[in-house]
């Protein structure tokens, strides 16, 4: 559990799971990211996947700062370095933007490469 300073009365608290779900979301919109962590993309509207979306997702806070492991899958014939620097981009922005934590790091995993017919190759 993150807890923020609060301009206000009252503490804020967020929990690990929560910034995990901002995460994995905000990595599932990135092109070429085929899903996380045995997740497909083109499954995000299943009730039951985006329960599970936190479970590619690593956090590690630090102070006012959160550093962010993501495993992903690539849709075959994208640009791994390309796909893994928009998940970066991505990721931080919908962080820091929705918490107003700051995003010290985001290390991507790449775990499989994936056709079109969901087939790890």
């Amino acid at each position: 559990m993150t807890e923020l300073k609060s301009e206000g009365p009252g503490v804020i608290r967020i929990a690990d799971d929560v910034l995990s779900v901002i995460a994995g979301a905000a990595a599932l919109e990135a092109e070429g990211v085929a899903g996380l962590a045995g997740i497909y993309s083109s499954d995000i509207n299943n009730k039951h996947v985006r329960k599970n979306i936190a479970k590619g997702v690593a956090v590690r806070v630090t102070g006012d700062s959160v550093a962010l492991s993501i495993a992903i899958s690539v849709k075959l014939g994208a640009k791994l370095q390309d796909v893994s620097r928009e998940v970066q981009q991505r990721v931080k922005g919908a962080v820091e933007t929705m918490t107003g934590l700051a995003v010290s790091e985001v290390n991507i995993s790449v775990g499989a490469l994936v056709d079109d017919n969901k087939r790890r190759m």
